[in-house]
C-alpha cells in the first residue's frame, strides 16, 4: 500500500466511523498496526516491540480497526456493471451482460479440537470454504465466508449465482498453432479466458496479505471477520493505487506455471434444456451472432421443449 492510499485510509476511518488518536496512540499507528499484522502474519508479541507497544494495547486496536473496515462495507465492495454489448475487451467480449466471475478457494485456519472433522478439506488440512465473484477489473463484489473445508462446493454454489463448471483451455492450445476446432471448444476457450480473472483476483488476495496464507491463531469467528477485511482492503488498494506492482510479480509466478493446481468440479448433472442452451450459446459464441438473437433462439428452443 502506498504513502498516499494509508493516508486516505486513515481519513476515511476518521471521517466515516469516527476513529481518532487515543491518548497514547495515533490512529495512523492503530491502522499501521493493523495492516501489518494482515500483510505480514505478525502475532501480537512481535507486533508488540515493532510498536512498543503492550499486547493488550495492540490486541485491542487491532479489533477496533477490524470492526471499523467492515463497517465500510457499503464503500469499499464495488458495484457490479453488466458487460455493455459493445465490449471491445477480447476476454468479455462474447458476454454481454455478465457481472463478473466467481470461483472459490480454501483458506487454511485453526479450529477447536471437536471441529477439525467439519473443517477438513479433501486434502487433509483444516481450511475455510470461500466463495468469491469479482468484476472484470479484479474487484470483489460477493465474498461470503464460513463454510467448512469439507463442505461440498454444490452446497457453497447452491446459495451464490449458478455457474458452468469444469471448462478450462487444453494446454495444446497455449502453443499457439492449435485453435478451437468446433463451437464447444471455442466456447471453453472464451469461457475459461474471461473466468481467469477471479483465479488471479485470489492470486493477488493471498499473495498481497499473509495472513491468508497459513492457519490464523485467532478463534474461528475473527478468522472470517479478517478474510473479509482483506478482500474489502483489497478494493481500496484497486481503487487508489493505479499501477500494482504485486499485480505483476503475481502475473509473472502465472506465466511461468508454478502455480498451485486448484480443485474444481469436474462435472454437473445435466438436462435436455441446459444442454440446448449451452449448445446454442457456443454456437453463438464461435459465429459472433448478437447476443439479442441469442436470447431469442434460446426462447424458440425452450418451448419446443
Amino acid at each position: 500500500m502506498s504513502r498516499n492510499a494509508f493516508g486516505k485510509l486513515c481519513l476515511i476511518l476518521q471521517t466515516q466511523e469516527g476513529l481518532e488518536d487515543s491518548k497514547h496512540v495515533p490512529l495512523s499507528s492503530e491502522v499501521a498496526m493493523f495492516l501489518s499484522v494482515l500483510a505480514h502474519h505478525k502475532k501480537n508479541r512481535t507486533v508488540k516491540y515493532d510498536f512498543i507497544r503492550s499486547r493488550r494495547t495492540v490486541s485491542k486496536h487491532f479489533h477496533c480497526v477490524l470492526n471499523a473496515i467492515l463497517r465500510l462495507h457499503p464503500l469499499l465492495l464495488a458495484n457490479p456493471a453488466p458487460m455493455p454489448p459493445n465490449s471491445s475487451c477480447p476476454r468479455w467480449k462474447s458476454s454481454e451482460g455478465c457481472l463478473g466471475a466467481l470461483d472459490r478457494t480454501y483458506i487454511d485456519v485453526c479450529v477447536r479440537a471437536k471441529d477439525t472433522a467439519r473443517y477438513r478439506k479433501r486434502k487433509g488440512s483444516i481450511a475455510v470454504n470461500v466463495l468469491g465473484v469479482c468484476d472484470r477489473d479484479m474487484h470483489f463484489i460477493y465474498v461470503p465466508v464460513g463454510w467448512e473445508g469439507s463442505t461440498a462446493d454444490s452446497r457453497v454454489l447452491r446459495d451464490a449465482i449458478t455457474r458452468p463448471t469444469g471448462l478450462k483451455i487444453p494446454r495444446e492450445w497455449e502453443l499457439g498453432n492449435n485453435t478451437p476446432q468446433n463451437h464447444q471448444e471455442f466456447f471453453n476457450m472464451k469461457h475459461a479466458s474471461a473466468r481467469n480473472v477471479i483465479e488471479r483476483t485470489f492470486d493477488l488476495l493471498k499473495a498481497r496479505w499473509a495472513i491468508l496464507r497459513s492457519p490464523s491463531f485467532y478463534d474461528i469467528d475473527d478468522q472470517n471477520r479478517i478474510i473479509i477485511a482483506c478482500c474489502l482492503l483489497h478494493n481500496f488498494i484497486r481503487q487508489e493505487m493505479s499501477i500494482d506492482p504485486l499485480e505483476t510479480m503475481v502475473n509473472e509466478t502465472k506465466s511461468l506455471g508454478n502455480a498451485e493446481n486448484t480443485e474444481c468440479i469436474g462435472t454437473v448433472e445435466t438436462n435436455s434444456v441446459w444442454n440446448s442452451w449451452m449448445k446454442l450459446l457456443s454456437q453463438c459464441t464461435m459465429s459472433g451472432v448478437d447476443t439479442r438473437d441469442f436470447y431469442f433462439l434460446l426462447f424458440r428452443c425452450m418451448t419446443k421443449t
